[in-house]
């Protein structure tokens, strides 16, 4: 699958009304990035230990990020993925800088990190509700609109500094239709493995649909940067989500390595004498 395909290209207008939620690319069979594949790749990535790779996810309510989270983790090593959901801020986070509690999440070296919600949530959320910014420690010069240039820089200096230090960042945005929306919020009612996650909340930002998009789109404009590119994936069909967030994954780790580690000199003497001392046993 060509993931370029998805990008919100830099410097380039981006908006939501260009990219189709129901898109599938005609695509009727599996990708030919399989698990087993998947699960390689990222196998020699966790064995050469030299980069980490970091995927955000921002979407509407019932888009299905928690659906693809538990894809991509279906297919992978746990000991070399984790994922972490961010929900409101606890009295400690308030105590910090916004970014203190995601610092504290990011993936080491030769691991993936899942970010179920991200720190985009402090410029979109949280301009849409401002009394969840209440209680941040924000000085005078950065109250009021004022507020959103500033951190959308501080985001693009923070995702050049992770990058620069080995950190490449995958950053999808699910795209789903309002009306889907409404369809898998109805279904959340209905069906008890779904009831759980149901809440009022959802609704009231649903009433906030038009708002929120805005807010997205300016976000995605001022955020989608080369070294740090937003990728709009098609939500409306969850499988298609899948395969096509799978795809991204999979052709992010075939970059970095081919083949898993050979080792230094010193590594390939030490593997010939445990070959010698355990043919002696054997």
């Amino acid at each position: 699958m060509n993931y370029r395909q998805f990008i919100a290209q830099p410097g380039k207008r981006f908006r939501f009304a260009n990219h189709d939620p129901d898109f599938t690319a005609e695509l009727k069979n599996p990708p030919a990035e399989t698990p087993a594949d998947l699960a390689r790749q990222q196998d020699i990535f966790f064995a050469h230990k030299d980069h980490s790779i970091l995927i955000l996810f921002q979407a509407m309510d019932s888009a299905g990020k928690d659906d693809t989270i538990k894809h991509v983790l279906s297919s992978v090593d746990p000991q070399g993925c984790k994922a972490t959901s961010f929900d409101e801020p606890s009295k400690k986070d308030f105590k910090h800088d916004y970014l203190w509690r995601y610092v504290r999440e990011l993936p080491e070296a030769g691991q993936i990190g899942i970010f179920n919600r991200s720190y985009y949530e402090q410029v979109t959320a949280e301009r849409i509700h401002p009394e969840k910014r209440k209680e941040w420690k924000l000085s005078i010069e950065t109250k009021g609109d004022r507020l959103w240039p500033q951190r959308y820089q501080e985001i693009n200096n923070f995702e050049s500094y992770l990058n620069a230090n080995g950190v490449t960042l995958i950053k999808c945005f699910l795209h789903i239709s309002k009306h889907k929306q409404a369809e898998r919020l109805f279904e959340r009612t209905q069906l008890p493995e779904k009831k759980w996650k149901f809440s009022m909340t959802d609704l009231e930002d649903r009433r906030l649909w038009a708002s929120y998009m805005k807010v997205y789109e300016e976000v995605i404009n001022r955020t989608s940067t080369k070294t740090a590119p937003w990728y709009i994936i098609p939500g409306n069909h969850r499988w298609f989500t899948r395969a096509a967030v799978t795809s991204l994954v999979f052709a992010t780790l075939k970059q970095f390595h081919a083949r898993y580690p050979t080792g230094d000199k010193d590594q390939k003497k030490d593997l010939l004498k445990a070959q010698r001392l355990l043919k002696k046993e054997l």
